[in-house]
């Protein structure tokens, strides 16, 4: 793995780019919490797949998919990482989360699945906790059987952080915004009832939530109980592939009073809900979820609010 590139800010988040040979490009991410410090809480996003076949229309990591990392490739990002701030490995975070979650679905890929029996005997860390996001492809039922089984194994007591990317309850609408076959609601929730464990997190029901894009309480409800789901409201990113598909974000820090809204509607239906809208800086650096920021550079266009921070050529 050659790293060719970086940028951000070492106290927010920094996103590095790598190269495998044959035009096969990752970005992996680290980032912090201010005002918390990497030994309370540390963040790392690493990349599953080279690009992406599902082509998300909030994310530009969609396109130009070139296969999938092996399980020392995608522990390579981890390593650069580690060791970088914690040479012997010996990673003292009360947090320390790795989330499956920057290039890739990782239900694609297998190799995730050796990446996370391998975290705990490769790392000292106390705080561990794995992070998979999913869109739940068809025809990904084994990788999720074997996942129950690692994380039952390894990752008890809320050591795992389960989390299902919906964006909206509207079927037709979630089929616009996930091009591919995936699985619908019903089986999602088989698998995460089958999923969820007395102890464990909740499982996350991920809303990146574009104006016009509906969540409905009453469909929610038909699947997902709230004794064993929570919701999280993000901002839409501004990516290129949102912009180009005129996709605008619903959660906007100027008007608090929309997601005050929908956060009291869904609190009385009986869910936590989480409004995530993080440091607005982060989406400057380009490291927030669904941002490539060498996709940014390919197309040559200027983005408001996005992609700003300079590119730092490690070459």
């Amino acid at each position: 793995m050659r790293v060719f590139a970086e940028t951000g800010d070492s106290k927010i988040a920094t996103v590095y780019m790598a190269d495998f040979g044959d035009e096969k490009i990752v970005e992996f991410v680290e980032a912090l919490q201010p005002p918390f410090t990497r030994d309370e809480r540390w963040v790392l996003m690493v990349s599953t797949l080279f690009g992406c076949p599902v082509k998300c229309m909030i994310c530009d990591a969609g396109g130009q998919y070139k296969g999938k990392p092996t399980a020392n490739q995608i522990l390579q990002q981890i390593d650069y990482l580690v060791d970088k701030w914690f040479p012997d490995r010996i990673v003292p975070s009360e947090k320390f989360k790795i989330q499956f979650a920057r290039m890739g679905e990782p239900a694609l890929n297998p190799a995730v699945l050796e990446v996370l029996e391998t975290l705990p005997s490769r790392y000292t860390a106390p705080g561990l906790i794995p992070s998979i996001s999913t869109i739940a492809p068809y025809g990904s039922e084994k990788f999720f059987e074997r996942l129950l089984e690692i994380k039952n194994k390894f990752y008890q007591n809320g050591r795992f952080q389960f989390q299902y990317s919906l964006h909206t309850t509207d079927q037709t609408q979630r089929n616009k915004l996930i091009p591919v076959r995936k699985w619908g609601f019903a089986q999602l929730a088989v698998y995460g009832d089958k999923f969820f464990r007395t102890g464990d997190r909740k499982i996350t029901l991920n809303f990146a939530l574009a104006e016009k894009m509906s969540i409905d309480e009453a469909v929610l409800l038909k699947y997902f109980d709230p004794q064993k789901y929570l919701i999280k409201i993000t901002p839409v990113n501004p990516t290129c592939q949102a912009v180009k598909n005129g996709l605008v974000s619903y959660i906007d820090p100027s008007r608090p009073e929309a997601q005050n809204n929908l956060t009291s509607r869904l609190n009385k239906s009986g869910y936590d809900v989480i409004v995530s809208i993080g440091e607005l800086e982060e989406n400057q650096i380009g490291s927030n979820c669904g941002q490539y920021v060498l996709k940014y550079l390919q197309s040559q266009n200027s983005i408001s609010d996005g992609y700003t921070y300079p590119i730092q050529s490690l070459a």
